[in-house]
């Protein structure tokens, strides 16, 4: 049975990874993710072919491969990315999902959506610019979000000479700030993404640089958890009582293994009631199993009739989440409207949903030197800042620098259901959890 589990983590860990770009508007996001798909052989014909056609009315000779990820027309015109646009593609060491986030200071929300879910961010700097505001906004970020790899790719290399001097020196001062926030791993590359170096291919014009192409990286890096360490979830999503004449008994709870492992046999508590029973069955692809483990999808059985319904949470009764109505968070405030000390909103947190009221708003953060901006009253949108929320019901909540998934929530208004922010459980930044708690072996606080 560990060999099936150990495998089939081995067979996700290393097809897939996810990951994200972020920097600054002109500083080539969309050129490289281009020259990513094209020189990987990523593209088809007729998306390369539409790519020309539109590069030649605009009078340019060569392919403008920004426009294989520019999508919207609003974003052609104005030679910037609005909206986030998911790529997907693969090679024959893994498979990729991309997230091309904006790198305008007033879409930071859109990077906060898509590096949610990343494993791995790639921050573009403009050799000639250097470290500016925005890359230590999308590297604060990243390190509310918890990803794990941070690669910064110096670009437009050729437009300084391919200069060593340049690179070490933003090299150093961007990885000596993101190490203060606590990202746990840094890796530079200098790269020129219309010329395509360092890309796919190693450059001709830097042979003072060792390291790997930005691919060869994004292949090899390693985003391998032990499932068997992450702390075990099952938010509750449906309850499946069919009552036939095939099934007069059957009662099961159905739903998606956030974090961790199950097994048929084990002690679990039912929160918030904090009802204890043991798993009597696990059934998946309509077949009985033994084990389970995330992110499958499952249905649970059992051993006593409890009162579980949508929303509840199944954890193991001796590793359970602490239950609590007062939830103290960083949230990145996504919505136009501002949120206000004294709203009422909706928390959503896994499959469950309960009515909030905003107590406090203790500070905003500004990202460009990390100070903390007190008692702001309320936050407008792009920014980040620190909450407390009393919610109705209890809610089991991990903090995000133990999980990501069991540790966010999303803040919705209650009259139209807009979100109105995503919000990270616990302590801001890793380096002030760490302070707080013993350090932890490899990457064990990293739950995928």
């Amino acid at each position: 049975m560990t060999t099936q589990l150990q495998s089939a983590e081995q067979l996700s860990a290393t097809t897939l990874l996810r990951f994200a770009t972020a920097g600054s508007v002109d500083d080539g996001k969309s050129t490289l993710v281009g020259r990513l798909l094209h020189d990987s052989k990523s593209i088809l014909t007729d998306q390369l072919e539409a790519v020309e056609q539109a590069s030649l009315n605009r009078g340019q000779e060569a392919p403008d491969l920004a426009l294989l990820t520019d999508g919207l027309r609003a974003e052609r015109e104005q030679g910037i990315t609005i909206d986030v646009a998911y790529r997907y593609f693969a090679t024959t060491r893994r498979r990729f999902i991309l997230a091309d986030t904006p790198g305008h200071v007033q879409y930071t929300r859109n990077m906060v959506t898509g590096a949610s879910t990343a494993e791995l961010a790639v921050v573009l700097v403009d050799a000639r610019n250097g470290v500016v505001e925005q890359t230590r906004r999308h590297a604060a970020v990243a390190a509310l979000l918890r990803v794990p790899h941070v690669v910064l790719a110096v670009n437009k290399m050729d437009l300084v000479d391919y200069a060593e001097p340049v690179f070490a020196s933003i090299a150093e001062e961007f990885t000596a700030y993101a190490a203060s926030l606590g990202v746990p791993e840094i890796t530079a590359i200098p790269i020129s993404a219309l010329a395509g170096d360092n890309v796919v291919e190693p450059s001709a014009h830097m042979d003072w640089y060792g390291g790997p192409t930005v691919l060869e990286h994004l292949e090899t890096v390693p985003v391998s958890h032990d499932l068997t360490a992450c702390h075990a979830r099952f938010p509750v999503q449906y309850v499946i009582r069919p009552q036939s004449a095939e099934h007069p008994d059957y009662r099961g709870y159905a739903g998606q293994i956030a974090a961790g492992v199950f097994r048929v046999g084990e002690a679990v508590s039912v929160l918030p009631s904090g009802r204890t029973t043991t798993i009597t069955g696990i059934d998946a692809l309509g077949e009985s199993v033994d084990i389970a483990w995330a992110p499958q999808s499952v249905t649970i059985r059992l051993a006593d009739d409890i009162d579980i319904s949508r929303g509840d949470l199944i954890a193991p009764a001796d590793d359970s989440p602490a239950v609590t109505r007062d939830v103290e968070a960083t949230v990145c405030h996504v919505a136009d409207q501002p949120l206000s000390v004294g709203q009422r909103v909706l928390i959503k947190h896994t499959t469950r949903t309960v009515k909030a009221i905003v107590k406090d708003i203790p500070s905003r953060l500004t990202l460009d030197d990390l100070s903390q901006h007190p008692a702001p009253g309320q936050l407008v949108a792009n920014d980040i800042g620190r909450v407390v929320v009393r919610t109705a019901e209890p809610l089991a909540l991990d903090a995000y620098a133990d999980s990501r998934r069991t540790g966010s929530f999303l803040l919705i208004d209650p009259a139209d259901g807009t979100t109105l922010s995503a919000g990270m459980a616990g302590a801001s930044f890793a380096a002030v959890a760490e302070a707080a708690a013993p350090a932890a072996d490899d990457d064990a606080e990293w739950d995928f």
